[in-house]
């Protein structure tokens, strides 16, 4: 088989794919972020934080919500790339730079994941996997929970 023709089957096997699963996902999430329902975990959850789970939320304590999150997971994720030198797993890779673990902590938290380092030979496997990764998930939900409010 030619690369060529392994690269077309390649696309069509990842358009049926999507769409087979569009239509279903798609109707999941709609419930999920329509449903007046509270799950058992969501409900112990607001218990432990005071919060009333069927109350609106105005617009400014949102966006204090947002900017409060993304601050302490900037924060977070700084942290943990400037330690990871006494952190497991850090294959013995040097320190990052402040201004470079700043400006890496903030692109990833912001969803640009701007990169001007090679991953492999600047962090260890733990900060990869427990910063940078979780960071393309929940900066993704972020993003999805701003569009749902809007």
């Amino acid at each position: 088989m030619s690369s060529t023709l392994a690269g077309w089957l390649q696309v069509l096997a990842l358009v049926a794919a999507l769409v087979l699963c569009y239509r279903p996902l798609g109707d999941y999430i709609a419930r999920i972020l329509t449903t007046s329902r509270h799950l058992r975990v969501e409900r112990g959850i607001y218990r432990v934080i005071g919060v009333d789970g069927d109350a609106d939320q105005r617009w400014p304590v949102y966006l204090r919500s947002v900017l409060a999150f993304s601050a302490v997971s900037v924060l977070f994720l700084y942290g943990l790339i400037r330690l990871q030198t006494s952190l497991l797993l850090n294959l013995g890779v040097p320190q990052m730079e402040g201004h470079q673990a700043w400006n890496t902590a903030i692109s990833f938290v912001t969803n640009t994941n701007w990169q001007s380092y090679v991953g492999e030979s600047a962090m260890g496997h733990l900060v990869q996997m427990a910063g940078l990764a979780v960071q393309n998930f929940v900066s993704a939900a972020v993003g999805i929970a701003i569009v749902a409010a809007l």
